[in-house]
């Protein structure tokens, strides 16, 4: 909500508080009592409604700072607990504003309810509500923060990450040049010099391609797609780096299912699953590739007998960069956007990944997407 409406929503507010308590006055004046012995705390009518339709965090407070009214945002936020507000900084403010009548506007971090460790970061802004209550309004902004986060991050990371190819290609130049004499030096260091290039280029492309997934086109042609094909290609790609690794790979499940979208995008990003799956696998172990296909959901298991992730680290597994073991990692080539891109494939097409894990005994990561439907079906292939 822009702060800028904030000021006339509290004023709204104050009218229909200020109506009530005048309506109270005259009331208590001809019947010959005193005003404050017959002001309710109920909030007014027509507040109910406001808050009530307000898609972020709004509450309103009485005298004795009780919660009259929330929002449900302000519930979902973690903000009220038992008719009271939840975090002291809240508290302040509104005894603040109590105590001065002015409006305070603030960004705040929270923790997210008396009870998780996660954090939220709000807009917030406190005034009168009329002469008794408190308007406490919050927007909420933890997204943007993140955003930002990652953004930073990404610079960061992407500029570390190629310092490393770039450093290494300098280096093997001037080596090459100075066994230029030398032929066995020479071979082994245009061998390096390869690798190194390789690598460059896969985290260049791996960036393009990351870039490309998260712009609002990605899907451009979008069509009939056969998962049983999707998982064959992807085994293919894999097939080599698995037997070097002496993994196995099987397959199975349920056959014929159809989804709608790009297969080469499916394609990578099950081809990303199974190679991370290859390369945190210990010899002799098996990788499998399972399709389930019920209520409308198609389900791409792949399952590997590998090193597992820490509870810890679960939720990170899909930022840009981001290594399990980073210096298996190094070791393999591995960039850290492989499985990044599979999220983003996934979204793209409407359907979301989940990971199970378990250290010492494995992972499962599992793409989930909508059924295309049989007309769509019927239509695209008939087109």
């Amino acid at each position: 909500m822009d702060s800028a409406l904030l000021v006339p929503l509290a004023l709204a507010f104050g009218v229909v508080v200020g109506a009530g308590v005048t309506a109270v006055l005259v009331t208590s004046a001809r019947r010959g009592q005193r005003a404050v012995d017959v002001v309710s705390t109920a909030v007014p009518d027509g507040v109910d409604q406001v808050i009530e339709a307000l898609e972020s965090a709004g509450i309103v407070l009485d005298p004795s700072n009780t919660v009259v009214k929330a929002s449900p945002g302000a519930m979902a936020f973690g903000l009220v607990w038992n008719q009271s507000l939840v975090h002291p900084e809240l508290v302040t403010i509104v005894d603040r504003v109590r105590r001065y009548g002015e409006p305070i506007t603030q960004e705040l971090e929270l923790a997210r309810g008396p009870f998780g460790d996660a954090n939220i970061y709000l807009f917030v802004r406190v005034a009168r509500l009329g002469a008794r209550y408190i308007l406490l309004l919050a927007e909420d902004r933890t997204e943007s923060y993140r955003l930002d986060e990652v953004r930073r991050d990404f610079v960061a990371n992407i500029s570390h990450e190629l310092k490393t190819p770039i450093g290494a290609v300098g280096l093997l130049a001037e080596a090459l040049e100075a066994a230029s004499d030398e032929p066995d030096q020479v071979r082994r260091f245009a061998k390096r010099l390869t690798k190194e290039a390789d690598r460059l280029a896969r985290i260049t492309q791996e960036i393009i391609e990351l870039s490309r997934l998260q712009a609002a086109d990605a899907l451009t042609k979008p069509e009939v797609v056969e998962i049983d094909r999707v998982v064959a290609l992807a085994i293919d790609q894999n097939r080599v780096a698995a037997e070097s690794g002496r993994v196995a790979i099987v397959s199975g499940g349920d056959a014929g299912a159809e989804v709608y979208g790009d297969e080469p995008l499916l394609a990578v990003a099950l081809h990303n699953l199974i190679a991370n799956a290859i390369q945190y696998s210990p010899k002799g172990s098996r990788v499998g590739v399972g399709v389930k296909n019920a209520d409308g959901i198609v389900e791409i298991a792949v399952t590997d007998q590998g090193i597992g992730i820490p509870d810890e680290e679960l939720d990170r597994v899909f930022e840009r960069f981001f290594r399990i073991d980073p210096a298996r990692s190094r070791h393999t080539g591995g960039s850290g956007l492989g499985l990044s891109i599979v999220k983003h494939v996934v979204q793209n097409h409407g359907g979301d990944i989940r990971v199970w894990s378990q250290p010492g005994n494995g992972s499962t990561f599992t793409i989930r997407l909508p059924k295309a439907s049989l007309a769509v079906a019927a239509s695209l292939k008939e087109a």
